[in-house]
């Protein structure tokens, strides 16, 4: 990691002008839906019993699956974190996106002391360029009040976008995802609009600081973050009153690595189903600790997800809200391989090609699942083809926000626009008006790769050498069939030379 990564962002610290016209408030009306999208991390397509894991217990998720919608086309953003996530928040794939990686600002120089542990001073990834209008303020606009529960990784601690200057009303969690490595940090972030606060702030883990981030008495900590995040997604949900509709963006760690969790009944119960385990010995630069029943600790936290997921249900029901809100399962990229994670063990992403950092199917085709009862049909299994872009759209036509695009594109800022189109119609049933991509696009510069579907075609550019498949026939991308058709190859190119625009923090190799 850079260390001086820090100092090339600080220019980016004054907040530029909004020039796009700001929406008018408008009157909320009883039909608005309120939100709740469920954000888990580096879950594969595979992951869930309802797609056909064989070992985890999802009874909660499964069960949205059979009372709403379940896709087997979707896609995320990007095969990693920050640039996918991106991709809901501002409506854009990541060739137009400014975050098309997981850059993060964090720097050895600068340093603060939580007990004996050295930590950073400021941290987070690449902001969101501010001139761009993101979701929450769009929906903002229209009427919603906004929480953010988890992961934001949109920007560094003081860049002109944390969730304070972003149209979040309430926000716990982490700035920065690299601090997310942790599920026993040294402190969580807060921003409480409620509460009085200007600013994101830091809440210190005052149990947890009493013994080191790393190494054996890492495990006498006992202030878990994600059920404390939970906790706090709950409490929010709970006050809620129906007279506003609200979005809440529940961006849960989970199962992200590090692979560590409370020793309970979960963890206990996979233990002795995987008897013979594997042991992980740990990672102290990617603030991952040793771990012990690798296999049982991960099942134990994708059935721990499930029971939170659960959880927000019950809590909507029990307001009465479930009837007006929309909520939404997905996951930000594929599986990975960090901290000890075993995806081969457990099905190598339900058979697909690839992982987390890859633009094969693995790493980038995701579970997703929608329920809102009386409105998506029960029991529906949709192959629609969208991505992570089309999400922004989809929340505005639902909101009721009118021409978003003639409103909220910045014409003072070059290139600005949005690339989805809203799947509403396949969520409510009326498929006729589904309009449909011609194609759907990917790049990602660490593994320096492109990818573009069109149809049951898809194109893999690694490091600028193209790559063709047939999806239809070969769903594990391994025959590349590009000798034999070229003009499918010199088409999907033609896209990629349509759809790249150079971004100098995040290089890929055009087709050559």
């Amino acid at each position: 990691m850079n260390k001086n990564i820090l100092l090339a962002g600080a220019a980016l610290s004054v907040v530029p002008s909004l020039v796009a016209a700001k929406a008018p408030q408008k009157r909320v009306q009883p039909k608005q839906p309120n939100i709740i999208f469920i954000l888990c991390d580096d879950m594969g397509y595979g992951d869930l019993a309802c797609y056909g894991q064989p070992y985890i217990s999802t009874p909660n998720i499964d069960r949205m699956a059979e009372e709403g919608m379940r896709f087997t086309q979707a896609y995320a953003g990007s095969p990693v974190s920050a640039p996918s996530r991106a991709s809901i928040m501002t409506g854009q794939h990541s060739g137009h996106g400014h975050v098309r990686g997981n850059r993060e600002y964090w720097s050895n120089d600068r340093t603060v002391m939580y007990g004996n542990n050295v930590d950073f001073a400021v941290v987070g990834q690449e902001p969101y360029d501010p001139q761009h209008k993101i979701l929450p303020e769009m929906l903002k606009d229209y009427g919603y009040t906004t929480g953010v529960f988890g992961k934001w990784a949109g920007g560094y601690e003081g860049s002109p976008s944390t969730p304070d200057k972003r149209g979040v009303d309430e926000f716990y969690g982490y700035i920065c995802q690299f601090q997310a490595h942790l599920y026993y940090p040294n402190f969580l972030n807060r921003y409480s609009r409620s509460m009085g606060d200007t600013a994101v702030v830091r809440e210190v883990m005052e149990q947890n600081i009493q013994y080191p981030m790393f190494g054996r008495d890492y495990h006498k900590r006992q202030q878990y973050s994600a059920r404390i995040i939970h906790e706090k997604a709950l409490e929010w949900i709970d006050r809620q009153d129906g007279k506003q509709p609200f979005v809440g963006f529940l961006t849960y760690t989970l199962p992200h690595a590090e692979l560590a969790q409370p020793y309970d009944s979960i963890v206990e119960g996979y233990e002795k189903k995987f008897f013979v385990d594997k042991t992980w010995g740990g990672q102290e630069g990617s603030r991952y600790n040793a771990v012990e029943h690798t296999h049982a600790q991960f099942a134990g936290m994708i059935t721990r997800l499930d029971q939170y997921v659960g959880e927000v249900m019950a809590k909507l029901r029990e307001k009465g809200l479930d009837k007006n809100t929309l909520v939404i399962f997905t996951s930000d990229n594929g599986p990975h391989e960090e901290g000890g994670a075993d995806p081969e063990f457990f099905g190598r992403d339900g058979k697909l090609r690839g992982l987390k950092r890859q633009c094969y199917e693995g790493g980038i085709r995701i579970p997703f699942i929608a329920w809102w009862p009386g409105h998506v049909k029960a029991g529906e299994v949709s192959d629609l083809q969208f991505a992570f872009y089309d999400l922004m759209p989809t929340f505005c036509d639902l909101a009721g926000v009118k021409n978003f695009r003639k409103r909220y594109t910045n014409r003072k800022l070059a290139g600005d626009g949005f690339d989805g189109l809203s799947i509403a119609p396949t969520l409510l049933g009326d498929d006729a008006k589904q309009l449909k991509h011609d194609h759907l696009y990917w790049e990602f510069h660490e593994t320096d790769q492109i990818a573009v579907r069109r149809g049951d075609w898809k194109l893999i550019v690694v490091k600028g050498k193209p790559r063709l498949y047939n999806l239809a026939t070969d769903l594990h991308e391994d025959n590349d069939v590009s000798a034999a058709h070229p003009d499918i190859v010199a088409e999907l190119v033609d896209v990629i030379r349509k759809e790249h625009v150079d971004n100098e923090l995040f290089k890929v190799t055009l087709p050559y």
